[in-house]
């Protein structure tokens, strides 16, 4: 049944050490999202570079990622592992300026860093320095939190935001009422992709979770489970199939299986995302 809902952007940031953690962060948002929704009349939308900035020519390519995402966030959720990350020009790196541009807007933030033990030779001991620095400084100016693991990260985060989202004075569902319920949120623009790749991604749930494509003289091929085979036979619709397959990639909802970008394998995020927009 259609419900009016208000829609608050949760913007993920980190280096790219915890990729793991991203993809839990999207994963948990949807389950709030298929719990609460429609009951509390807010819709979380997962945003991060990878999955909703586009190309741009102008500025520093963090003042155009903070210009196209983080300025219209509603809560940051950012995780730390072994690095800080990149310089931007104007901060250490750019989780540190997504983090500080977002707190100076009066903003909420949720911090993390991972204790979890990482082999000596495969640290970059200038990173974890400034690392360590940075989380120092933060302890000063309020409360981060600490996780041992993916599983304790689960957890906290999933209590935690939570606690985090029924504070009222930040986080309330629509004040009007409506004689006429509409949905709010259309499917392409809440799964951070297009709609080619949410059919792709619902194609491949309802066989076997696997997308095979394989490059030849004379084309593209893409093949899902053991017998349906996708119409490439024109440059354009190959096109739009790979391009299909890199948003879903980017976005979580598949994994390179083989690392050589031919096998793909929808994870759970994609499976939680099918389920809740009941693909």
């Amino acid at each position: 049944m259609p419900y009016t809902a208000e829609i608050y952007r949760v913007f993920i940031a980190s280096p790219g050490d915890v990729a793991q953690e991203r993809e839990t962060i999207r994963s948990i948002v949807w389950d709030w999202n298929s719990i609460n929704a429609a009951s509390r009349g807010m819709f979380l939308e997962a945003v991060g570079w990878e999955t909703h900035s586009v190309p741009e020519i102008g500025d520093r390519p963090q003042a155009i990622i903070n210009k196209q995402i983080l300025n219209d966030a509603d809560l940051l959720i950012a995780v730390f592992w072994t690095r800080l990350g990149t310089a931007t020009g104007s901060h250490p790196s750019g989780t540190v300026e997504e983090i500080e541009e977002h707190l100076a807007d009066g903003k909420p933030a949720m911090i993390y860093f991972s204790d979890t033990p990482v082999r000596p030779d495969s640290v970059d001991d200038t990173q974890f320095k400034a690392l360590r620095e940075f989380r120092q400084q933060l302890q000063k100016r309020g409360l981060v939190e600490s996780y041992s693991g993916l599983s304790e990260f689960t957890q906290k985060f999933t209590r935690q935001l939570h606690r985090t989202l029924n504070d009222k004075t930040r986080f309330v569902g629509p004040t009007t009422p409506t004689s006429t319920p509409t949905v709010a949120v259309s499917p392409a623009r809440s799964a951070g992709v297009s709609n080619d790749a949410l059919e792709l991604l619902s194609e491949a749930v309802k066989r076997d979770g696997h997308i095979m494509t394989l490059r030849h003289m004379s084309g593209y091929h893409v093949q899902l489970g053991q017998d349906a085979v996708l119409d490439t036979s024109t440059p354009r619709l190959s096109a739009k199939w790979r391009s299909a397959i890199e948003e879903l990639y980017n976005a979580g909802y598949i994994r390179d299986v083989g690392h050589k970008g031919e096998i793909f394998e929808v994870t759970e995020s994609g499976y939680q995302i099918c389920e809740a927009l009941k693909l």
